[in-house]
């Protein structure tokens, strides 16, 4: 069950999702009961090098130097972001997901420095749910990142 170019937008989503699937392939398969072992810190271990890449991928075009790159993705990834991501989504989350969700702010308990505890507990959760569905189900993850509101690269 491979991504089409209609879950996304252009060569982003189905380029990044098409590999996303090759690479599942490859995988262990996860029984369901083996996911729900999975602690939430691992999951969002997983969630967090998924949304990374697609936040790069997402601002490969137009081509530019790599300090853009870097100042286009370190906004997106910071917390506060992914805490303003996880509530655009949550509109569109099943019960399950928002379940996860939950896990993975309950989870993050340690006092960040940088921002609020609320703050990267969301962050935790956005990356949760990213690493839940990377596992379990790519096409589903693929639509919510496309819901995601990133600011278009300039051309």
């Amino acid at each position: 069950m491979e991504p089409t170019a209609e879950i996304g937008s252009g060569f982003l989503a189905t380029g990044l999702f098409k590999q996303t699937s090759m690479a599942l392939t490859s995988l262990p398969v996860l029984t369901p009961a083996q996911v729900q072992q999975l602690s939430p810190a691992a999951l969002a271990y997983i969630g967090d090098a998924v949304y990374e890449l697609y936040v790069r991928s997402f601002y490969l075009m137009p081509p530019k130097r790599l300090q853009a790159y870097h100042s286009q993705v370190v906004g997106q990834v910071r917390a506060e972001s992914q805490a303003n991501h996880l509530r655009s989504l949550e509109p569109h989350l099943t019960a399950t997901e928002l379940e996860i969700s939950k896990r993975g702010r309950n989870a993050a308990s340690k006092r960040p420095r940088r921002v609020a505890l609320e703050i990267y507990q969301s962050a935790t959760s956005l990356e949760t749910l990213m690493g839940y569905l990377y596992i379990t189900d790519p096409q589903r993850l693929a639509q919510l990142l496309t819901k995601l509101d990133l600011e278009k690269p300039s051309d």
